[in-house]
């Protein structure tokens, strides 16, 4: 595998134009990737002088590395070095990236494992093992994906299942001695190779998945027996939603508008109308990350949400609060040079697609909960973002109560708003607070009082 390479000079001179188009903000940043390409390229020229960049030469450079460099820091460096390589490539300077053709042959987005597989002595067959078993390769991977393709022509995405199938058939592939295994013992197997109630739950799950699908083939089929035991035990490892009180909303919106950003101005605001969105109109952090602009409908006050989960699109009537809040946000946005295309990503920043993405935004978010000292400053402790969708429900509840609306028939609108697919869905964000509980207990006060008053003639 061979690539066509300038002269070290012109290659000292593309590694300082690559590292400045990185646009990174500390300048001792830029000159440790910057001494660490030149290294890497005076490393190629000694061992290549003239002949194109090869992957014996990689593989040299980077067990010469091993001796001196921590594994995980050469991980970070090798990875520098790809995108360095690569950039060549889009440029037209190099002819293919090494690095990248593996990636793509074993199929792998990360360039730590073929890092790790090119140190080992044998790293032909390090490489090799690294790629991925067939797609539903095992012996019951053809009813696994007529199961899936059944549920899909049903109308569902079946993301999730189809996931959970395809790492039962890895697991499968890897035991081929369990192939003449009734299901049951499949699952126990499967079941064996992971430690927590929640792996046990999910094998349960695909068991009785796959036992249904095994019936439609063969109705004497044995099948996987209800588990109730597991099924509590898993309900008890599920985290608690955390309720905010109100005082911890505003401390969290004073921290996003306070968060020191000076290299990006606009994203306090942006975290800010953030969260006022997700606790005031209970959205999802994927469905705040992918509004576009023409999603704001500032004439009837409502914003729209397209094709999330289960394939609802929504439109939401939002509060004259929340409505100046977005003013607020797109004036700044538009000072700030974003486009004003419909189309562009209502939370804009300048740099790649032009929008936050989820795992980005989650991080940020984490980050002004972390800075209101509402979760610790490590680990997965403490109330999430997806908790001010809970906090949204219960508040919805106590103000219907406070005012004395019967909740019930009111809750197929709140399930509506959410986007769920039924009323189910949303009595699990209906968390008991103390407050929601005397709210409750008041009301059947009253009501069992009148009916009492009434049985015994008592005017009220």
């Amino acid at each position: 595998m061979r690539a066509h390479r300038r002269t070290n000079g012109a290659d000292s001179a593309m590694a300082g134009a690559f590292v400045q188009q990185l646009r990174l903000q500390r300048p001792h940043t830029s000159s440790t990737y910057l001494h660490i390409l030149e290294g890497f390229d005076r490393f190629v020229a000694v061992h290549s002088g003239s002949e194109p960049l090869s992957l014996e030469v990689i593989q040299n450079w980077l067990r010469d590395r091993a001796s001196v460099w921590p594994l995980l820091l050469l991980e970070h460096h090798a990875r520098l070095v790809d995108r360095y390589l690569q950039w060549q490539v889009d440029a037209g300077s190099l002819q293919t990236n090494p690095l990248s053709e593996l990636r793509k042959h074993y199929v792998q987005r990360r360039t730590a494992p073929i890092v790790r597989a090119l140190l080992v002595p044998d790293s032909a067959r390090a490489l090799e093992a690294l790629r991925p078993p067939p797609r539903f390769g095992s012996f019951l991977g053809e009813i696994m994906r007529d199961h899936v393709a059944l549920m899909k022509s049903r109308g569902y995405r079946y993301d999730t299942g189809e996931g959970d199938l395809l790492r039962f058939d890895k697991f499968l592939q890897s035991r081929p001695d369990l192939s003449h295994q009734p299901l049951r013992v499949l699952v126990r197997e499967w079941t064996k190779a992971g430690a927590t109630p929640r792996h046990a739950w999910n094998c349960y799950q695909v068991g009785r998945t796959l036992s249904k699908a095994l019936r439609r083939i063969d109705p004497a089929t044995e099948g996987v027996p209800r588990d109730r035991h597991l099924n509590r035990l898993t309900r008890q490892s599920y985290r608690r939603p955390y309720i905010y009180s109100e005082e911890e909303v505003r401390r969290v919106l004073e921290t996003a508008r306070g968060l020191p950003s000076p290299k990006s101005p606009l994203r306090p605001l942006t975290l800010y109308t953030m969260l006022v969105l997700a606790y005031c109109a209970g959205l999802r952090l994927g469905e705040i990350v992918h509004l576009n602009l023409g999603d704001v409908h500032f004439g009837d006050e409502t914003i729209e949400i397209r094709d999330t989960k289960f394939f609802k699109s929504r439109r939401l009537p939002l509060a004259s609060s929340t409505i100046s809040a977005l003013r607020h946000y797109l004036d700044a946005r538009r000072q700030a040079g974003a486009p004003d295309v419909p189309m562009s990503g209502l939370f804009w920043h300048p740099k790649t697609s032009g929008r936050y993405s989820r795992v980005t935004a989650g991080m940020l978010l984490r980050c002004v909960l972390r800075r209101a000292e509402l979760k610790p400053a490590k680990g997965r402790s403490g109330p999430r973002i997806h908790d001010l969708r809970h906090t949204f429900v219960v508040n919805r509840m106590l103000t219907w109560y406070r005012k004395g609306i019967n909740p019930q028939p009111r809750l197929p609108y709140l399930a509506t708003y959410l986007g769920h697919k039924d009323i189910n869905s949303t009595l699990v964000y209906l968390t008991i607070t103390q407050e929601l509980l005397q709210q409750a207990s008041e009301r059947f006060r009253v009501l069992g009082a009148r009916i009492l008053r009434a049985s015994t003639g008592e005017k009220a």
